[in-house]
């Protein structure tokens, strides 16, 4: 597909589909902070609690936990979460949990994007707060982390509402509403081989996420398509310079350089190499993580124009997207990005497993966590439609959510269906063409 095809299907673009090319970053989140005391994710961080009033008898409130990225890398990805959280939160309690309307509140940690932040943060939770469930995180190396130190042994659920490392799907017991970047890997890979490309360099963040996406893309270009990956170098987290890993990309013979890595180091690397002009000699694409806000707004204009990659999306056609998008704008006046949809689905369907549980207990929950998804159920739109299944004696299996990203459908292994879309940069601002299904 070429840039003249792309940009006349930018007319179709899903409204909101990427990691936050619309969604205001600098907006406040509406939510409680308090100073966290001890126990979470190192010195100085914050708790965020969201608390919503109603109740009724029995129990009146259900809390879980979510680890999200405050501060940090993942900054404008994590606080993209809070609006989504907030809007499925509003939805629920104005129905209510269980035949007395009990409401949901989630306390929140910040991870600070960094794995050992994470697992701060889910101790705390977990074994002072004592919450069953827990949602999180942004980073698959943080969300792996989490699992593999706390959830897992604990018997608590645990569903991320963003990670997409296909690294994931090894651990069943770690959900997840984003996708398994594994799809978009080999999407990736076609787009660049169908651009022309047969020779490329490749750096990826020393992390889970950048493993698995690279690995994939490297193995779909060379094994499948028959290019080179003639560099396939990582690169660390929170660096000031990469001047290093690009003058090596420039050394061979590669006409596209694809950066899987996280917004605050693309903008490194797209500063540095426009001082070097390499942003005129050869062609860069990306993923997900290299779409933001403040990527266009911390680089010079022209710094990255034609630049192509593949993104998350959710359909544009559904009417419960629509619905979301409609309520989003008149609560925020802002567009949504699917990583908020994301989190609203991560909470409706926490909310949803309350419902259909026995009991309030990791082991209750995860064992109607994924029936209230699966396909042999009455597909249902929304929470309340949900819940009024389950309250007139339906099981969680007589329940399908559809969520606002598009179908849950959480497999054995926890992964979801997943939709995708072909983005460029044109005039320094990002446009929106193709759609793919995994």
């Amino acid at each position: 597909m070429d840039r003249r095809t792309l940009l006349k299907l930018s007319g179709l673009s899903l409204l909101g589909a990427t990691a936050g090319c619309l969604e205001g970053e600098d907006d406040e989140p509406t939510t409680t902070t308090e100073s966290n005391g001890g126990g979470g994710g190192g010195g100085g961080e914050e708790t965020t609690t969201t608390e919503s009033d109603g109740g009724g008898g029995g129990m009146s409130s259900y809390e879980i936990g979510m680890v999200d990225s405050l501060t940090g890398s993942l900054a404008p990805y994590g606080e993209r979460n809070t609006r989504g959280r907030e809007l499925a939160l509003e939805a629920i309690n104005a129905v209510g949990i269980g035949d007395d309307g009990a409401t949901l509140s989630i306390s929140v940690e910040d991870d600070e994007s960094t794995n050992q932040g994470g697992v701060n943060g889910a101790q705390k939770l977990v074994n002072q707060d004592g919450v069953p469930l827990l949602i999180g995180s942004v980073g698959s190396g943080v969300s792996i982390a989490i699992h593999d130190s706390v959830t897992n042994d604990a018997g608590v659920v645990q569903i991320s509402q963003n990670s997409t490392s296909p690294e994931l799907t090894s651990r069943p017991n770690l959900l997840r509403m984003s996708p398994s970047g594994a799809a978009k890997g080999k999407a990736l890979a076609n787009l660049v081989y169908d651009d022309g490309h047969e020779n490329v360099a490749v750096t990826w963040i020393n992390n889970d996420y950048g493993t698995g996406l690279s690995d994939v893309f490297a193995e779909t270009f060379e094994s499948s398509l028959g290019g080179t990956v003639s560099y396939n170098q990582p690169h660390d987290q929170g660096q000031s310079s990469y001047s290093g890993i690009l003058t090596e990309m420039a050394s061979t013979n590669a006409s596209a350089w694809i950066f899987i890595t996280y917004a605050n180091e693309y903008t490194v690397m797209v500063n540095e190499g426009f001082d070097q002009g390499y942003n005129t000699q050869v062609d860069y694409y990306g993923a997900e993580s290299t779409i933001a806000d403040s990527i266009i707004e911390n680089t010079p204009e022209g710094a990255m124009d034609g630049m192509k990659g593949i993104t998350e999306s959710a359909p544009q056609d559904q009417e419960n997207y629509q619905n979301f998008v409609s309520e989003f704008e008149s609560a925020y006046d802002e567009t949504p990005t699917v990583w908020s949809a994301y989190a609203y689905d991560a909470v409706t369907v926490a909310a949803l497993a309350i419902e259909a549980a026995d009991e309030f207990t990791g082991d209750a929950l995860a064992s109607v966590v994924r029936d209230v998804t699966r396909p042999d159920g009455e597909e249902v739109f929304t929470f309340e439609e949900a819940a009024a299944v389950l309250k007139d004696g339906g099981s969680a299996s007589d329940i399908n959510y559809q969520g606002v990203s598009g179908p849950v459908d959480l497999d054995e292994n926890g992964d979801p269906p997943g939709f995708y879309q072909v983005y460029s940069v044109e005039n320094h601002e990002y446009v929106f063409g193709d759609y793919i299904t995994s």
